[in-house]
C-alpha cells in the first residue's frame, strides 16, 4: 500500500479502490507519519491563531487604559471646571438658589450645598436680592437648623433681603428654613406648614410570638436596642422617645415665631403638623402673598435677570463617590461583626 497522492489517509483518499481499503483492514491501521506538509500546514495554523489571540488581548488592555485614561481626565475637567456660576459684579440681578427635594445630609439639599451657595449669592456685589426657591417635603430637622441660622447671619452681615418662593410644597424642615427669610411667596395651591416633629418605626414583636420566632439581641446598655422593631418598648422608653420629639418641636416652634413675629395668626391647629394651602397660608400669617419667582425678581427685587447659584453634586463626585464607596466595601464587610457604637 503506497501513500496517496494527497497525504491523507487511505480511507480519506476517494480515488482509492475498495480491495485496497479491505486489503489496509485486513493488515490493520497505517502507522506510517503522515505527510511534513501537513504538519507544517497544522502548525502555521496554530501559530497564526496564537498570534491573533494575543493581538485580541493586546487590543483590550489598550482600550481599557484608554477608557480609564479618559475617565480620569473627564474627573479632572469636571472638578476644575466646578462651582457655583457668579454674575457680572456690575450687572444686577437675582440670585437663586434652589431647595428641592429631601432636606438631608449627603442629598442635593444638603445644609453644606445650600449655604455654600447662599453665601456666594450674598458675596457677589451683582445680586440685589437672594431669593430661595423651594419644593420641598421636609426632611432633617438639625440641617434646616443649621441652614436657617446661617441666613440670619448672611442677613446680617451684607445687609440683603432674602426671599422665600414655594412651588409645590414648603412643608416641615423646609418651613424651618424659609421661616428665616423676610418675606414668603406661595403659589394659591402650594402646600405650606406641617409643623411638627416625627419618629417613624415598626413593632413586630407580636408577629414573631405567632411564628415562634425568638429575638437575641444583646446590648451593654439597658435602653441601647430601645428603638429595635423586633424588641417590646417599654413605657419608660416611649416616654423619653416623646421628650426628645417635644423639645425638637418647640425649637421649630421658637424659629417660626422669631421669624414671622407677628404676622402669625396663631390657632390651635397652627403647630398641630397640619398643612394649608397657599392661599390659606397667607390667611394665617405662614405666608406674605401670592407670587413666583419671576414675579419676585420683577417686582420686588427691581432686578430681573435671574442667576442660579445652586450647588449640586456633578456627574464626576459621583462617580468619584461610588469609585470610594467600591475601594471601601471589603473594610466594610469584614467590619460587620465587630461590636460598634451605633
Amino acid at each position: 500500500m503506497t501513500e496517496t497522492p494527497s497525504g491523507l489517509p487511505p480511507e480519506d483518499n476517494p480515488g482509492e479502490s475498495r480491495a485496497a481499503r479491505a486489503s489496509a483492514m485486513e493488515n490493520g491501521p497505517d502507522t506510517r507519519p503522515l505527510s511534513p506538509a501537513w504538519e507544517r500546514t497544522t502548525l502555521e495554523r496554530l501559530m497564526f491563531a496564537t498570534l491573533e489571540e494575543q493581538r485580541a488581548a493586546r487590543r483590550w488592555r489598550n482600550f481599557f487604559r484608554v477608557s480609564w485614561l479618559a475617565l480620569i481626565v473627564f474627573l479632572l475637567w469636571a472638578a476644575m471646571h466646578r462651582g457655583t456660576p457668579s454674575a457680572d459684579k456690575s450687572t444686577a440681578h437675582t440670585a437663586v438658589v434652589e431647595i428641592k427635594g429631601e432636606i438631608a445630609s449627603g442629598a442635593d439639599a444638603s445644609a453644606e450645598f445650600i449655604v455654600a451657595a447662599m453665601r456666594a449669592a450674598f458675596e457677589d456685589e451683582g445680586a440685589k436680592a437672594v431669593v430661595l426657591l423651594v419644593n420641598s417635603p421636609g426632611g432633617s430637622p438639625v440641617q434646616a437648623g443649621i441652614v436657617y441660622d446661617e441666613i440670619k447671619r448672611l442677613k446680617a452681615k451684607y445687609k440683603k433681603p432674602v426671599y422665600a418662593v414655594v412651588e409645590e410644597s414648603c412643608a416641615s424642615a423646609a418651613y424651618y428654613i424659609a421661616a428665616a427669610t423676610d418675606r414668603i411667596f406661595v403659589d394659591k395651591a402650594s402646600i405650606v406648614g406641617s409643623i411638627g416633629v416625627l419618629m417613624d418605626g415598626f413593632g413586630f414583636t407580636g408577629l414573631m410570638d405567632k411564628l415562634g420566632v425568638e429575638r437575641r439581641l444583646m446590648t451593654a446598655g439597658e435602653n441601647k436596642g430601645f428603638l429595635d422593631p423586633f424588641s417590646p418598648q417599654t413605657d419608660k422608653q416611649r416616654a423619653y422617645a416623646q421628650t426628645m420629639l417635644d423639645q425638637i418641636h418647640k425649637q421649630f416652634i421658637d424659629a417660626v415665631k422669631l421669624g414671622r413675629g407677628a404676622r402669625l395668626k396663631e390657632t390651635p391647629e397652627l403647630f398641630s403638623g397640619l398643612f394649608w394651602t397657599g392661599q390659606q397660608a397667607v390667611e394665617l400669617g405662614l405666608a406674605d402673598q401670592l407670587g413666583n419667582l419671576d414675579f419676585v425678581a420683577r417686582e420686588i427685587v427691581k432686578a430681573e435677570e435671574l442667576v442660579d447659584y445652586t450647588r449640586r453634586d456633578n456627574v464626576a463626585e459621583r462617580l468619584a463617590k461610588k469609585f470610594g464607596a467600591a475601594v471601601g466595601a471589603g473594610a466594610v464587610q469584614a467590619l460587620k461583626a465587630v461590636p460598634n457604637l451605633r
